[in-house]
């Protein structure tokens, strides 16, 4: 049966006609296939080639992408820049100098609400990369609707076109991606409630006391106070919070029973 148009493929996490990427003049399989697995990374599945120098089908990009086999077999060739833009409604081209061109310029982090912002209104994109040694030329600049440029160091501002193609798609898909930040891998266990907590810090406040931890008793709700801190700051989980009691009554020649 075949497949709906606009329907969105499992490898693109469920966006329908995500960025094409164009690659203008690339000189070597390796490089390809590196951007072809940074693409699948990414979500990015429909790779176009104009005129590579190595020809295609290449051996040396199919090894060099390590399984990004859906990118590879896929993959479009052109002799023209004009061909392989035809079908597009918006083209950002890649540079790291804008040179004269009165454009619009995005950075990477910018330019993925962009594009899913037009792709959203049912419209094409893509992202023209130049070759390896030189870039694009000023031709290809004029041939985009807005220029693209990462922030980078500005006395080396070099990036390999895996590199390039990378940090594009990084940005389209983490911008469509909802995961926290920070999250805390917890096994099988699960955060320490207060009363885990509370617990916890008699236990070891008691024991601290047998023991003449707490010898100027004036000092003591201070000492104890940061010692609670200590342990609050740990964010420990319900399994840490046993262990520690455990380990408390190991030192004292005890057995300890999870339910004290």
């Amino acid at each position: 049966m075949s497949e709906p148009i606009g329907s969105a493929k499992p490898e693109t996490g469920g966006i329908a006609n995500p960025p094409v990427i164009i690659l203008i003049e690339p000189q070597l399989g390796d490089n390809i296939g590196k951007a072809a697995r940074a693409m699948l990374n990414c979500g990015l599945v429909d790779l176009r080639l104009v005129r590579p120098r190595d020809g295609w089908p290449n051996e040396r990009a199919t090894a060099n992408a390590s399984g990004a086999d859906i990118v590879i077999d896929n993959t479009k060739v052109f002799e023209r820049e004009e061909d392989a833009l035809a079908d597009l409604n918006r083209v950002y081209v890649t540079t790291a100098r804008t040179r004269d061109a009165i454009k619009p310029v995005f950075t990477p982090k910018g330019l993925a609400p962009e594009m899913r912002a037009v792709i959203g209104r049912g419209e094409k994109v893509g992202v023209m990369f130049g070759p390896e040694r030189t870039g694009v030329r000023n031709e290809h600049i004029a041939m985009g609707d807005a220029v693209v440029t990462v922030p980078l160091n500005p006395g080396f501002t070099s990036l390999n076109l895996a590199q390039a193609v990378l940090l594009i798609g990084y940005e389209w898909w983490q911008a469509g991606v909802d995961v926290p930040d920070y999250q805390l891998m917890m096994a099988d266990t699960f955060p320490a409630t207060k009363d885990d907590m509370e617990r916890l810090f008699l236990h070891l406040e008691s024991e601290l006391d047998e023991s003449g931890f707490f010898r100027v008793a004036e000092k003591r709700p201070g000492m104890a106070r940061n010692i609670r801190n200590i342990f609050n700051r740990a964010n420990l989980t319900h399994q840490e919070v046993q262990t520690l009691r455990g380990m408390i009554v190991a030192m004292r020649g005890g057995k300890f029973k999870a339910k004290d």
